[in-house]
């Protein structure tokens, strides 16, 4: 089948909930055994993660448990780098130990590691589940990965998804890992996209279904502000072009929301407003098959609102919030 060799590489804490429904999905890759191998590196479990993954080994001949003993760096990225130290292969794919691999998931990544990518990023959705959180957390993933591919076009990528993340070994090692990546606990992925650009390494994103990786979002309110805390706090370290890019497209999105409130003082400020929400139903219902999504026309119009109001609430929230890797 001609496929490249593949190592993937997986941090877990205390994911003994979560990490059987990640290993169960990695049994169903359609994927020649020989040219993949698993890595999963116990970050110190306190809970049953270590006796979970150890028992699969029967199942799954090509697994390898590794414990996170003596890290070079804090966090998850310490786990990882751990990881990938030990991987036998020449390509490393990157998930979470709380999602789900898509059956096709290697093949796809396979097939454009081939057109000589030093880095690449896939789709990452939620599952749909009942709730306000769920439904924000997922419309903001939708408009995320939306800014993530714009700016891909426009040639300068800023992040990706950690949880559907690949990358050559040898492009991992060119940019010294993630020892200039340590400006946060997070970071895992979009500072590493930003050693890469420094580097001027060609960066990919592959838009196929098959190579999607889904997760569950978070159930209470503080979880969810907490986790965007984490991830916003890490947008402080882009460079310049994508910050700018950022702050530019918030800032005027924002003008356009409170365009609504001053048209009750001049009607005329209205219009701004609607062709903001025209615009917004347009771009999501363009695009959210492709993404896995579906949002009804009032839902997009009032978690368009919505969203545009959270990124100044995680923004703010960021620069005061202690971060903590579980």
């Amino acid at each position: 089948m001609n496929r490249v060799r593949i190592s993937i590489v997986i941090s877990a804490k205390n994911e003994a909930v979560n990490i059987p429904f990640l290993l169960n999905s990695i049994q169903k890759l359609i994927y020649p055994k020989d040219c993949f191998e698993i890595i999963i590196v116990d970050d110190n479990s306190t809970d049953s993660t270590l006796c979970i993954v150890e028992s699969y080994k029967s199942q799954l001949t090509n697994l390898k448990v590794i414990k996170a003993e003596n890290k070079k760096y804090p966090g998850k990225k310490g786990a990882l780098a751990l990881g990938i130290k030990n991987a036998a292969n020449d390509y490393i794919l990157i998930t979470d130990a709380d999602c789900i691999v898509n059956p096709e998931w290697l093949i796809r990544y396979s097939e454009k590691f081939k057109e000589s990518y030093d880095f690449l990023f896939g789709n990452a959705p939620f599952y749909k589940r009942p709730g306000i959180i769920n439904a924000i957390s997922r419309f903001e993933n939708l408009r995320t990965f939306l800014l993530y591919t714009l700016a891909l076009k426009l040639h300068f990528p800023y992040s990706a998804a950690a949880r559907n993340f690949g990358f050559s070994k040898s492009s991992f090692y060119k940019i010294k890992g993630y020892a200039n990546t340590i400006e946060t606990l997070g970071g895992d992925d979009d500072l590493l996209i930003r050693e890469a650009v420094k580097n001027k390494m060609k960066i990919g994103y592959i838009d196929n279904k098959e190579a999607a990786v889904y997760s569950e979002t978070k159930e209470m309110f503080y979880d969810y502000l907490a986790q965007r805390s984490r991830h916003t706090k890490t947008s402080i370290y882009y460079l310049f072009a994508p910050k700018l890019f950022l702050a530019g497209w918030h800032i005027i999105n924002l003008i356009l929301v409170f365009s609504f409130f001053a048209g009750f003082f001049y009607e005329w400020l209205f219009i701004p407003f609607i062709i903001k929400i025209l615009s917004d139903i347009i771009i999501v219902k363009k695009n959210e098959s492709k993404y896995d999504y579906k949002f009804g026309y009032l839902q997009i119009i009032y978690l368009q609102i919505i969203y545009e109001f959270l990124i100044v609430i995680n923004f703010v929230n960021s620069l005061f919030r202690e971060d903590k890797w579980k």
